[in-house]
């Protein structure tokens, strides 16, 4: 599942199609493509995991799930979900869910929480944790409303950099390490994406798919944790379990 950072390279490698209009459109997907026929792109956005293509009235949400993928100029030979033609090239979608979002996008999305995003507001992602202390940490962080963009590597590799165990309960966290994990979640978001752009994005990783800690000379485990059972990399030995 592509994480916040793939989704903000997306919007920029799209840019040469802002202000362009759309001259044809197909695929399987079961929207109404032919609303999008001779649209002119306002903007391109993005919100977490969502790639957002804005237009006067309407936006269309593009989610990538699992094993969503898209090509730009270029085209693979698996079925497209949707064709976006446009007089100076074309975008093309697989294997994600697509629909209309109606009227100003702004009332769609709480910008505040997307930590790409310059109106991220860390105070409120505090607030919003306090009100889950019942919550294992490595599923708080997996909240689109609290930490929209994080995802499976981000998680891992921040509460690894934080030295807290994925299945620590938020309201037993100290006050300080929750300001680290808030902190670190955005600062880790912005080296994900310098680092995908350069392709060595996996050279980086410090814990997830890992089986040693670098720290301790011990095995990293490997768990499914939470009730979103994802796949969480940690040392028991170094990163400390609140409960």
């Amino acid at each position: 599942m592509p994480e916040g950072p793939s989704i903000v390279i997306l919007k920029e490698e799209v840019q040469q199609f802002e202000g362009k209009e759309i001259i044809a459109v197909f695929g399987n997907s079961k929207i109404d493509q032919s609303r999008l026929l001779h649209q002119k792109v306002i903007s391109f956005r993005s919100w977490g995991k969502h790639f957002l293509v804005c237009f006067e009235d309407f936006t269309l949400r593009i989610h990538f799930l699992l094993f969503g993928t898209y090509r730009i100029n270029e085209a693979k030979e698996s079925p497209v979900r949707l064709n976006l033609t446009f007089p100076n090239g074309e975008i093309n979608l697989y294997s994600c869910s697509i629909k209309f979002l109606e009227g100003d996008i702004n009332s769609h999305y709480d910008w505040s929480a997307d930590v790409m995003n310059e109106s991220w507001n860390p105070k409120k992602a505090k607030e919003k944790l306090k009100e889950i202390p019942n919550k294992l940490i490595c599923d708080a962080l997996l909240e689109q409303d609290i930490f929209a963009g994080v995802g499976n590597i981000i998680k891992n590799e921040v509460l690894y950099r934080v030295r807290i165990h994925p299945e620590s309960l938020v309201g037993k966290i100290p006050k300080k390490k929750i300001n680290e994990i808030v902190e670190e979640a955005r600062n880790y978001s912005f080296q994900f994406l310098d680092w995908k752009k350069n392709y060595e994005l996996k050279k980086h990783w410090l814990a997830h798919t890992k089986s040693q800690c670098l720290r301790c000379d011990l095995p990293i485990l490997k768990k499914h944790t939470g009730v979103k059972k994802r796949r969480s990399f940690f040392c028991e030995n170094c990163q400390i379990l609140h409960q």
